[in-house]
């Protein structure tokens, strides 16, 4: 019988069993409980790891919002692609292109970007007028017209007449429309106006509330509608920059007049809401708009800072979009390019809806790539003891068996 011997130092059978259940429990928790995957834990922030595992929960949640992104994106800006069609005629006051826009009449001058409508003199007036004039029935559609302008003034101390935004005919002739009544705008029964006043002097004759009031004026100095404006704590002739916000609204026939001091947000109740027709008034004639001022008995001065001004074929919102004076816009396109230019709007904003979805996307995926593409484990590293074995001696020793024994 061969006999084998040997003398060594084993390790414990039970370490290896304890080794192999870890080993199996270790397996089942990481795939359990996925690790995020690293090359090499050592050089990565515990937050870091815990981010990217919370992004690998989300994921799904974040594929939902990619592969929604563009049409959501084109549900929301819809609304506001329809509110910009169809524009007449729009302009601001600025110094580039000044004199192509706009006429300035009897003293009026621009100065330091500022419009100053008089100067410091007894009797002085002064206009400006925006050039181009236009109807409010859409010659093309016989759509009302709504319109939308503000403008910021300031009105030095004194009793002078202040100042007052107006409508009148284009064909009237600017000398027929202008001369020394109040405001320098005529009362004559021939030019039909509508004129928005912002009066410092109480003039009697009138009716005038008092030396600080708004009004509405339709052929005539005698007020439609008027208001004070010390009932919403400003003063017209105080010297501080104000500003108003002037709406009418086609479909409600509906005006109405907003004053707030500059750099403040456009009030939300008007200081005055008039019922009145303003394409019935004028029909199918063309009309042009200005501000007009006159000092009166006094040296008052009326300044002019900014000026913007709207109008559009069908309801908008009833609000003035806010003008920076360092900035020239000047937009006066022509009806018959109406639809190329909405055409080319809509074409506009889809491409960038387009580009804003592509690139949502693309950002998702590059996440993906760099956080999930590559599974790239952790070796675990388990505390194993070092066991060394020692091989001292290995004897055989095999006995001669005769063929006698084998039978």
């Amino acid at each position: 019988m061969p006999e084998w011997s040997y003398t060594t130092s084993p390790p414990n059978h039970h370490y290896f069993l304890s080794l192999y259940r870890r080993q199996q429990a270790s397996h089942l928790n990481q795939l359990l409980n996925p690790s995020p995957p690293v090359k090499n834990v050592r050089t990565f922030p515990y937050f870091l790891l815990l981010v990217i595992h919370k992004l690998q929960a989300s994921i799904s949640t974040m594929n939902h919002i990619v592969s929604y992104s563009l049409p959501l994106y084109l549900l929301i800006i819809f609304p506001f692609l329809a509110l910009s069609a169809e524009p007449i005629s729009s302009f601001s006051l600025q110094a580039p292109n000044f004199d192509s826009v706009f006429t300035l009449l009897g003293d009026a001058h621009f100065a330091n970007s500022l419009v100053n409508l008089t100067s410091p003199s007894l009797g002085s007036r002064g206009q400006i007028v925006y050039k181009k004039p236009f109807k409010f029935l859409d010659p093309k559609s016989s759509k009302p017209i709504s319109l939308s302008t503000d403008f910021t003034f300031s009105i030095s101390p004194g009793d002078g007449d202040g100042l007052a935004f107006v409508i009148f005919p284009a064909g009237d002739g600017l000398s027929r429309v202008f001369d020394q009544g109040s405001f320098g705008i005529s009362e004559n029964t021939d030019s039909r106006f509508i004129a928005i006043e912002y009066d410092t002097r109480k003039d009697d004759n009138v009716g005038d509330l008092n030396a600080n009031h708004v009004g509405v004026d339709v052929g005539s100095f005698i007020s439609a509608a008027t208001t004070d404006a010390s009932s919403v704590g400003l003063l017209l002739n105080g010297g501080v920059p104000l500003k108003s916000w002037i709406d009418y609204e086609a479909s409600s026939k509906r005006l109405e007049i907003r004053l707030g001091e500059s750099g403040t947000q456009r009030p939300y109740q008007p200081l005055i809401s008039h019922s009145i027709d303003l394409p019935k008034m004028w029909g199918d004639r063309e009309v042009l708009v200005g501000i007009s001022s006159s000092s009166g008995k006094s040296s008052q001065i009326s300044s002019l800072s900014s000026w913007n001004f709207n109008i559009r074929t069908f309801t908008n919102s009833m609000h003035s979009m806010p003008l920076n004076p360092d900035e020239i816009h000047v937009d006066d396109h022509h009806v018959d390019h109406r639809r190329k230019s909405c055409f080319l709007t809509v074409l506009g904003a889809v491409i960038f809806a387009t580009g804003c979805g592509t690139l949502v996307a693309f950002f998702a995926l590059f996440l993906w790539l760099i956080l999930f593409g590559r599974h790239s484990s952790v070796t675990p590293e388990l505390p194993l003891n070092s066991v060394e074995f020692k091989y001292e001696k290995v004897n055989v020793t095999i006995d001669d068996v005769s063929d006698e024994s084998r039978t």
